[in-house]
């Protein structure tokens, strides 16, 4: 099932310009069976990575926050949240770019691009889960339980299904019936029960994986084309999708506030004083 999922996604059609290509292509077969198994599901290995790369730890949150204070020491939250998402945005397109590229390489054949493909997937995802736990913090709200911080990273990935997965199962898992979704992110990651964030994980979990199956497949296929056709695909494919989590963060967490929280501020100012020097 997933090789036929990953074999439809690699045919680009007619419309789009390029030619579809009548035999399957066997590289994108094997890659295929490797990542996931007969019912199209994650192999654990992938499985654990994908979920690891979505709970980036609080430490990187702040020194990410720490770097941008140092570099811009005036500025508000709202300044901040907009470079945040200047940063994710350049980070993201320039990987994918630089991944698609890689096929010009002599000795990288459509098999390796597709394993360098998989290593960038990771690392987009790492990418989004430190712009949106980045995002939170500036809001008040400290993803420092890995639970809540992976809740709120795949809700935002899967953007209006994921806000409708957890309007419904939130509702449900609080006994409270459907309940309002705007800047959802504050009740996931402050009010929300550890049951039922490992509750509704779960779900938004299943979800999530079975979707990174599909785009994901298509997305590693298309920075495997030849050079200058991988490099637009990997750089504008990753833009557009960077774009969809700054969107649907908004959505999360609302307008950034006036100022920084005071508590996140006294962590950030702590972070950079230098160590006590030793009596004598």
């Amino acid at each position: 099932m997933a090789r036929r999922k990953v074999e439809r996604s690699g045919d680009a059609g007619g419309r789009g310009g390029f030619a579809r290509s009548r035999k399957p292509n066997p590289a994108v077969e094997l890659a295929a069976a490797a990542a996931f198994d007969e019912r199209g599901r994650p192999k654990p290995a992938v499985h654990n990575m994908l979920l690891k790369a979505v709970e980036v730890q609080r430490p990187l949150v702040l020194a990410n926050l720490r770097r941008l204070r140092k570099r811009h020491p005036g500025a508000t939250a709202g300044e901040l949240s907009r470079r945040l998402e200047r940063d994710f945005l350049n980070g993201v397109g320039g990987g994918g770019a630089a991944i698609g590229a890689t096929a010009i390489i002599p000795g990288i054949g459509t098999l390796a691009a597709l394993s360098i493909s998989a290593v960038a997937t990771v690392v987009f995802l790492e990418a989004t889960a430190l712009y949106a736990q980045s995002v939170a913090e500036l809001h008040g709200v400290r993803l420092a339980d890995p639970e809540r911080a992976r809740l709120t990273v795949m809700a935002i990935m899967l953007g209006d299904e994921g806000t409708a997965m957890l309007a419904g199962l939130t509702g449900h898992a609080l006994g409270k019936g459907k309940t309002p979704m705007q800047a959802w992110g504050k009740t996931a990651g402050k009010s929300m029960p550890i049951t039922a964030v490992k509750s509704i994980g779960a779900s938004l979990q299943k979800r999530f994986l079975k979707k990174l199956a599909i785009t994901g497949s298509a997305s590693a296929v298309g920075r495997a084309l030849p050079f200058g056709v991988g490099a637009a695909v990997g750089g504008v494919g990753n833009v557009l999708m960077g774009r969809a989590v700054i969107a649907s963060t908004h959505r999360a967490f609302g307008p950034a506030p006036l100022v920084i929280p005071p508590e996140l501020l006294a962590e950030l100012d702590a972070g950079r004083r230098p160590p006590p020097r030793p009596g004598p």
